[in-house]
């Protein structure tokens, strides 16, 4: 395998012909001037998720509202996604211009709903091929499953050991598109995993792709999965690539795919401008104030680079000529609810890019104007493209009689960080909590690790459970299908109970705020039933935890004594920054946590909400 991907590496610097649509409206992707327009039709973070009914809705403006109170255009939150709707849009956008090009910019799998991720994500390959995807760079979740099963989604092949691959009794294939990785290598070598870029020749014009993923993705990776791997900086690794290329193969219009982001912040302009949204939104084509890790990045870049489809943060944004760097960078946000329409004039003389511009287009499920008086009335549905439906179709019957078996009930919604109101002052979740009981509750018996309590990471919690059936769902009020806890707990993790010093809990506490996690709120571990503790933001570094107000069943934690500790391999491993787990000792391992989750919610059928006082923010 490993000889394959060394000569697709070799081969990678071959000009391949962009494929061809139907015209323009200049005709053939040329103006009046012999100007050379290609469209980028891009898309990011898709995860797998097939379905219109997951998370599937977004903010835009603007619909006519046909509300005779109303009567005007407005801003509105609809149900957008879908991958046949997705499907449908990028077809409609395609026909545009002849000169069209699509790619994505990482994590187009893992952390998927059961449709997808049951399967290891072949749903999802087969809908990113038959999308017409040609071309992405690899984001951070594409090692979730490690470095062999990323290469099985490109090559192709089944796991004899394992029935869920190739689940139609069909081989699989692989991707038609190409995975780029300018920034993985192997360890100690100059050896891509993937091929660092892909140029592609449109009329006399070269467009270099280079693709990659953040250098943090050991941190938010299983280490076991990224073992022997090496991710080095972006802005060294671009700009090295870019004077290359330029030299070596007289590229010069530049396109980065790069699964790193930033996001849009308050205060917005159209604070109150629309009814329903008093403090304003991100608009899914602005760039107001636009904070994250992008932004010195692309500020580091060469200014050769023409355009930066970003990632990773699931937010939408166009920015032109960002930060003065004559950079357009954009964002499709997440799960196929956008796709970013990228217009390129490129010189016939000079072969510079001279234009770049850029729209994030929504996915819509239903089209026409919108009535805020009845909630019913969406307008006409979206014809749905008919080649995804049927891959979609297959698909669902397959994984329908597990997802939709009933495993509890819940008595209100149980919600993640993920979505308004899911998170308190202090950091917990209501989701995240019951996570954590069923984990402690899974290896607590002597057998399992006689564990007292347990952590979960924050950034594992793909959603939340809620009360009411979605758009498609045949459940009931109340109940929770099995496909309702894989989207919360999609990654297969294993449980894992180690001994630990109560001076460690101590340490890895204060690890929420330092390191990696240094300057956020953000990744506040979910702890189990009966571990409680107090901290303040304001006190110094390592030492925000308030001394002796860590306690276990109401009996303050001996820095001295061990205590047996729960956690999934992923914190095992010292991911997410949290490298005190590693130093745990005496491991033990268990079930995968998905089990123990859903173990949990039949045991306490229904399941309350959690009071969230298990954590105290002082300040």
């Amino acid at each position: 395998m490993r000889k394959l991907v060394v000569l697709a590496a070799a081969l990678s610097g071959l000009l391949i012909a962009a494929p061809t649509g139907l015209a323009d409206p200049g005709g053939n992707g040329k103006g009046k001037d012999n100007d050379t327009h290609v469209q980028l039709l891009a898309i990011n973070d898709f995860h797998g998720n097939l379905e219109p009914n997951t998370p599937g809705t977004i903010t835009y403006c603007c619909e006519m509202d046909t509300n005779p109170a109303v009567n005007k255009q407005v801003a509105v939150r609809r149900a957008t996604g879908g991958i046949a709707y997705l499907g449908t849009l990028v077809k409609q956008l395609r026909d545009r211009n002849s000169n069209t090009i699509t790619v994505g910019a990482g994590d187009l799998i893992g952390a998927s709903p059961l449709i997808s991720g049951l399967f290891h994500d072949e749903p999802a390959i087969e809908a990113m091929n038959a999308l017409g995807l040609q071309v992405t760079g690899v984001g951070n979740h594409e090692f979730d499953e490690g470095l062999d099963e990323l290469y099985r989604m490109q090559f192709g092949g089944c796991v004899a050991s394992d029935p869920t691959t190739c689940a139609t009794g069909s081989p699989f294939s692989g991707a038609l598109f190409k995975y780029l990785a300018a920034n993985v290598f192997f360890e100690g070598t100059d050896e891509t995993v993937f091929p660092p870029y892909k140029i592609v020749k449109v009329d006399n014009a070269k467009i270099a792709f280079i693709g990659l993923t953040l250098e943090g993705t050991p941190l938010i990776v299983t280490p076991t999965a990224v073992e022997g791997l090496e991710f080095r900086p972006e802005i060294q690794t671009i700009n090295s690539l870019v004077e290359k290329l330029r030299s070596d193969e007289g590229v010069r219009a530049f396109v980065v795919l790069l699964h790193q982001g930033g996001q849009q912040s308050a205060p917005f302009s159209n604070a109150g401008k629309f009814p329903g949204f008093a403090a304003g939104f991100a608009d899914v084509n602005g760039c107001e104030n636009l904070v994250g890790d992008i932004a010195p990045i692309v500020k580091g870049l060469s200014p050769l680079v023409d355009v930066v489809v970003s990632a990773h943060t699931h937010q939408p944004y166009v920015c032109p000529d960002y930060a003065g760097t004559h950079i357009l960078l954009t964002s499709a946000a997440s799960f196929g609810r956008l796709v970013t329409s990228i217009d390129l004039t490129i010189d016939h003389q000079s072969k510079d890019v001279t234009t770049a511009t850029a729209t994030n287009y929504v996915v819509k499920q239903t089209s026409g104007p919108f009535n805020s008086a009845n909630a019913t009335d969406l307008g006409a549905p979206v014809t749905k493209d008919p080649v995804e439906s049927q891959i979609l179709a297959k698909w669902n019957a397959l994984a329908a009689p597990l997802s939709n078996k009933v495993v509890g009930h819940i008595t209100a919604d149980l919600l993640s960080a993920r979505d308004p109101g899911g998170v308190n002052a202090a950091g917990e979740q209501p989701i995240g909590e019951v996570i954590a009981d069923g984990q402690l509750a899974a290896t607590a018996g002597s057998d399992f690790g006689s564990a007292v309590v347990a952590f979960m990471n924050p950034g594992g919690i793909r959603g939340s459970l809620r009360f009411a059936p979605g758009v498609g769902e045949t459940r009931q009020p109340g109940e929770v299908t099995y496909g309702n806890a894989f989207a919360v707990q999609p990654f297969a993790n294993v449980m894992q109970v180690k001994t630990m010093t109560g001076q460690q809990i101590y340490r890895l506490l204060e690890q929420q705020w330092s390191g990696p996690n240094a300057g956020t709120n953000m990744k506040i571990l979910q702890v189990s039933n009966g571990f409680t503790y107090s901290y303040n933001l304001a006190a110094a570094t390592a030492d925000k935890v308030t001394p002796g107000s860590v306690k276990l069943n109401g009996t303050p934690i001996d820095p001295l004594a061990s205590y047996r500790v729960a956690m999934n391999n992923f914190l095992g491993g010292g991911g997410d920054g949290f490298s005190v787990f590693a130093e745990g000792t005496n491991t033990l391992g268990g079930m995968v946590d998905l089990d123990a989750f859903v173990n949990y919610l039949m045991a306490h059928d229904p399941v309350p909400t959690p009071p969230m006082n298990r954590i105290t923010r002082l300040g």
